[in-house]
């Protein structure tokens, strides 16, 4: 009776794995050839996709990056491997689709719908954090790349100076300077902004 306990947990472990990712399961069978489970798959998630940039992209914009999201789903769909989490798979899909729609308004903000952002739009946590990392990233490569590079080790990374020297290839004084340079220069490509 012992011999069988442990065999009766992985069972009920395994049963509950198999149920714990319902999409996975799904997208194993498409991938298998089942082409209704498929359809189904695509239905479910297209509604989660439409509430994921509902909440995060302005009303206009949310249809286009469900189906664009949609048609990377079906073209990366050989990527996803059994098993491992299809929610996490599809979010960071998701994820950098909706960083490029933020990208687009960014670049194109009249062409892209911007006039219907409105102040009852919820925004995810991450939201300013993106727009701040892209501002940055804006920001850092204004720069010369040594500059760049030694602020974002030490700043950014919080790498110390001699870190910074060893992985750059600059002496500890270099990076010092190209700091102070770099530093230098932000301020003052702020305050223009600024003014």
């Amino acid at each position: 009776m012992l011999a069988t306990v442990p065999s009766l947990r992985r069972n009920r472990s395994a049963a509950s794995a198999a149920t714990d990712d319902p999409w996975g399961d799904l997208m194993a069978a498409a991938q298998l050839g089942n082409a209704g489970a498929y359809t189904r798959l695509l239905t479910e998630v297209d509604g989660w996709l439409r509430r994921y940039y509902a909440r995060r992209l302005p009303v206009s914009m949310v249809e286009d990056a469900a189906q664009d999201t949609l048609l990377t789903l079906h073209t990366r769909r050989h990527t996803y491997e059994p098993g491992r989490p299809f929610k996490a798979w599809l979010a960071g899909i998701a994820r950098y689709k909706w960083i490029d729609r933020l990208r687009a308004l960014d670049r194109d903000p009249a062409g892209h719908g911007a006039e219907d952002i409105s102040e009852d739009i919820a925004i995810d946590d991450h939201g300013p954090a993106v727009m701040s990392a892209l501002l940055l990233h804006e920001l850092l490569n204004q720069l010369k790349p040594a500059q760049s590079e030694v602020i974002r080790l030490v700043k950014l990374e919080g790498l110390s100076i001699e870190e910074a020297a060893e992985r750059t290839g600059q002496s500890a004084s270099l990076v010092k300077v190209n700091m102070h340079r770099g530093l230098t220069r932000l301020s003052h490509i702020v305050a223009t902004d600024v003014t």
